[in-house]
């Protein structure tokens, strides 16, 4: 499905996967592999951006993939996002929703809200945030109804 496809339909939360359809190259040539992992990989969706205008320029609407982090323990020193503009020629794939009785913990509230977390209950969404500094966060489970809803009117992308 297209990138535009995955802003409309997927729940923020949810595993994408993207590809530019090309089967992955041999370890042996490196420089291939590089290139073809730009093109191929995934993520967690955690924001999806819309359509901005600045001045005579039309900024398309985008989705952003929380890839990985990297550090050591329990420091992160390094947190890996793609974004990708609704335009995109990539293919995407909606590999997983969030669980049903989840907990997304957002940043702030409001439409540009991003995915800061996602917990398997409210306890431990509470518990993370007591860990991490996020004064304005906002927490949303995931609920049958809202499942339940997107399926009843044709929107599931995962």
């Amino acid at each position: 499905m297209s990138a535009h496809l995955i802003y409309d339909l997927a729940p923020l939360g949810s595993v994408i996967r993207y590809s530019d359809g090309q089967p992955r190259p041999p370890e042996r040539h490196r420089n291939k592999l590089s290139t073809w992992q730009n093109t191929n990989g995934g993520g967690r969706l955690v924001r999806k951006q819309a359509e901005q205008r600045v001045g005579n320029t039309i900024i398309p609407a985008s989705i952003t993939l929380h890839e990985g982090d990297h550090g050591s323990r329990e420091i992160i020193v390094l947190r890996v996002f793609r974004t990708f503009s609704v335009t995109s020629a990539l293919k995407f794939v909606g590999a997983e929703r969030p669980a049903i009785g989840a907990v997304r913990v957002f940043d702030r509230a409001g439409e540009n809200a991003e995915l800061v977390h996602l917990a398997s209950h409210r306890a431990a969404a509470e518990e993370w945030l007591t860990r991490h500094g996020y004064p304005n966060a906002v927490l949303d489970e995931v609920t049958t109804d809202a499942v339940a809803a997107e399926v009843v009117e044709g929107r599931a992308a995962a």
